[in-house]
């Protein structure tokens, strides 16, 4: 399945959002427009369904309430957010699930629901508050969505949520996660336990999935010609690779000796590889040659349409964006505004459209429009 639609109200940057999603999705946008945010929407939906998460912990880790709630809001006291879950981007919803939060007045002010629905094929299963949350109000700190008693009919939506892949590699925690302490974060976004992950695959799918990404890098890390994992004495796992080189044996490296793009790339290699869940990737293009950026919105075509996933990236590199295969439908531009950001799709926009049709990259008709009106003043400044 794929999230064919959100609707965000009053969430983090967003007084007000209303898209279609297709397979793909680039999210283009000035720093601090909300790229970050729209994703962490998503995010927030994984935790609300993932065992050990839940309304109160997702709301935690957020800083509260207050936190997620958007600046323009003023009065209004809900955060919204809708989702609708289809097989593909042609074909109508299956699913749509809905929530609304708000602040428990008086007490400790933790979140409650304000409102939980879903539906199946247009028919409503859930409409809370229901009977019982009238007789216990308690009930309302909880959402069916996390509850294995109270979902069974719509069990599907909490099995996709639960599943979202969300990575954001930082080449450093890889290399050293004894240096980085304190709990891992869910999901382990920032690749501390990613070697675990990957020696915790069956052999064979490890295999065959390093095999495929040796073969990438072969052609993107210059004289790399074998991939592997390895435990050292102390059974603690590694990546190792075998570089060309006139002395035998002095061309192995493992992970503590890759550069930040090589280590970046194997992440985001593995994690297209890794399932067939929605993955979501914050500026996949850091620390890569431009040539390989270029390169990236077909390869994450190829390996995304044999597992039938969905991908949502946030980039601002003009290399990634310039692959003509990459349609206007496929871009949501955030737009900072006096009323908290704006995100239409890019071929909503007459200009936009106008530039694409004429033979335009997105990084030609879209990017411009991204960078701050007043940026050239930056040069100014002593």
């Amino acid at each position: 399945m794929i999230i064919s639609h959100i609707s965000l109200k009053n969430w983090r940057n967003f007084r007000s959002v209303e898209v279609d999603l297709k397979d793909r999705v680039f999210l283009v946008g000035a720093n601090a427009s909300g790229k970050s945010n729209f994703l962490d929407a998503l995010r927030f939906l994984r935790d609300l369904a993932q065992d050990g998460g839940g309304l109160q912990k997702a709301v935690r880790d957020r800083g509260g309430l207050s936190k997620i709630r958007c600046l323009y809001a003023r009065r209004y006291p809900e955060v919204e957010i809708e989702v609708h879950l289809s097989e593909n981007e042609l074909q109508e919803p299956t699913w749509k699930y809905a929530i609304g939060i708000k602040q428990r007045k008086g007490g400790q002010n933790e979140p409650i629901l304000s409102y939980e629905r879903v539906w199946k094929n247009g028919e409503q299963l859930v409409n809370r508050p229901d009977l019982e949350d009238q007789a216990d109000s308690l009930r309302l700190t909880q959402t069916n969505l996390e509850q294995i008693n109270t979902n069974a009919e719509f069990r599907d939506i909490p099995k996709f949520l639960e599943s979202i892949l969300y990575i954001h590699l930082v080449p450093q925690v890889l290399r050293y996660p004894e240096a980085f302490s304190g709990p891992v974060v869910q999901g382990d976004p920032f690749g501390r336990n990613f070697l675990e992950r990957i020696i915790k695959t069956p052999e064979k799918t490890r295999r065959s999935r390093l095999k495929k990404i040796e073969e990438a890098l072969r052609i993107a890390v210059p004289q790399l010609k074998q991939l592997t994992d390895v435990k050292d004495e102390m059974g603690i796992p590694h990546l190792e690779a075998v570089y060309e080189h006139w002395r035998p044996e002095a061309g192995k490296q493992r992970e503590d000796q890759f550069s930040d793009g090589t280590l970046r790339l194997i992440g985001l290699l593995w994690s297209l590889l890794e399932s067939d869940s929605l993955l979501l990737l914050e500026e996949p293009e850091l620390s890569l040659n431009s040539g390989i950026n270029s390169k990236l919105p077909a390869l994450i075509y190829r390996l995304q349409k044999s597992k039938k996933r969905q991908v949502m990236l946030s980039t601002h590199s003009a290399d990634l964006l310039s692959d003509e295969g990459i349609g206007g439908e496929e871009v949501l531009l955030m737009t900072p505004t006096a009323e908290g950001t704006k995100v239409n799709v890019a071929s909503s926009i007459e200009d936009i459209k106008s530039l694409l049709d004429g033979g335009l990259t997105i990084a030609d008709a879209v990017l411009p429009r991204s960078t701050p009106a007043q940026v050239s003043k930056l040069s100014l400044l002593a």
